[in-house]
């Protein structure tokens, strides 16, 4: 009898010592991946800091400030929309949350769904639902996409007045409208009838499986995680109907950083002693903007560089300065908040810990 018991108080303990080193094995692992990330891009890293060392220090200094007030306004855009859902956290805790987001996104891209996990791991720890959670993620993609196309449209009539207006940037534009309605349908189904929504993601699950049954001889994805996920989504959107009036505060705030991303910009074209008009600068932010979010790289690593500073050089830029203005503009814009994101993870996990 006593043996029983004894065994049953030591039984525990592998287990937790096996949970301490999965979790210590993550942690190792995410380091890895985020000194492989930086070393892959040290020779982009070593130009920025070429340019950089180039530039006006007082504008640059001004555009890390604003930068920082970016983050900041960034982490007030999740608090309207957890208070949308019915939810509260505090701003110094979801600034954290939302920049180590961005660093998760960055060394582990796979469409936002890393950082998404982040953000629901993290949750589950403050007793929040994943459902919520999920509407939150969503409803913020959303509000950043509506923000991004009203600033798109206005950029895209200063393009066309300089007769500057590409194929490819339209093309860029209409794939990130569409991405954006999918996600207003996948709402809108999801407050309608979620199991309308189950029997049809749980359609498409079965047709992905199908089409790839050849190549793994398995399924793939699992129908019945389409229902779930599904319900959970018609959950969580019911906490919208009763602060309905709180819907616009988000659009403002995403709004508002437009505008700091803008002037960042801005601040940029000043350091180099590049002249600009209202009409280039949105026109400039609009296209870096697009190809950042429809980019299969990461942050649009290596595609901006390369689409931005030949759309500033339609704009009358000179080339080479160009190219400055955008390698400053991404050390400000990126690797500012990636470095900033890998610091507040860590905090997160020594808060966790503690």
């Amino acid at each position: 009898m006593d043996s029983q018991v004894k065994n049953s108080e030591i039984t525990p303990v592998p287990e937790k010592k096996r949970k301490l080193r999965v979790k210590t094995l993550l942690q190792v692992l995410v380091g890895v991946l985020a000194v492989a990330y930086v070393v892959v891009s040290f020779s982009q890293i070593k130009s920025i800091w070429e340019a950089l060392s180039h530039g006006n220090w007082i504008f640059l200094v001004l555009a890390f400030v604003v930068m920082a007030a970016c983050l900041v306004d960034n982490a007030l855009t999740y608090r309207s929309i957890y208070r949308l859902m019915g939810t509260d956290e505090s701003l110094r805790t979801l600034l954290k949350v939302s920049t180590a987001y961005f660093f998760v996104n960055a060394i582990a891209p796979s469409g936002g769904f890393s950082g998404m996990a982040f953000f629901v791991a993290y949750a589950k720890r403050k007793d929040v639902t994943t459902a919520r959670i999920m509407v939150i993620g969503i409803l913020y993609v959303i509000y950043e996409y509506a923000t991004l196309l009203s600033v798109v449209l206005v950029g895209f009539v200063a393009l066309l007045r300089r007769h500057d207006l590409t194929a490819g940037e339209v093309t860029a534009a209409l794939l990130l409208l569409l991405m954006a309605v999918g996600f207003v349908v996948l709402l809108y189904l999801a407050n309608r009838s979620s199991a309308r929504l189950g029997r049809l993601l749980s359609g498409i699950f079965r047709w992905i499986n199908r089409v790839l049954f050849r190549f793994f001889h398995r399924d793939v994805l699992k129908p019945e995680n389409a229902e779930n996920f599904a319900f959970e989504m018609g959950e969580g959107i019911t906490a919208i109907r009763s602060s309905r009036k709180n819907l616009l505060m988000p659009f403002v705030f995403s709004l508002i950083n437009k505008g700091l991303l803008i002037t960042v910009l801005a601040f940029v074209f000043l350091a180099l002693g590049v002249r600009f008009s209202t009409g280039s600068l949105v026109g400039a932010f609009s296209i870096g903007q697009l190809f950042y979010y429809v980019s299969p790289t990461p942050g649009g690593v290596g595609v901006v560089e390369s689409v931005l500073p030949v759309a500033l050089n339609l704009l009358r830029v000179p080339f080479t300065k160009a190219m400055l203005v955008t390698l400053i503009y991404r050390a400000v814009t990126y690797w500012f908040p990636f470095v900033v994101g890998g610091v507040s993870l860590r905090l997160v996990q020594k808060s966790h810990k503690e």
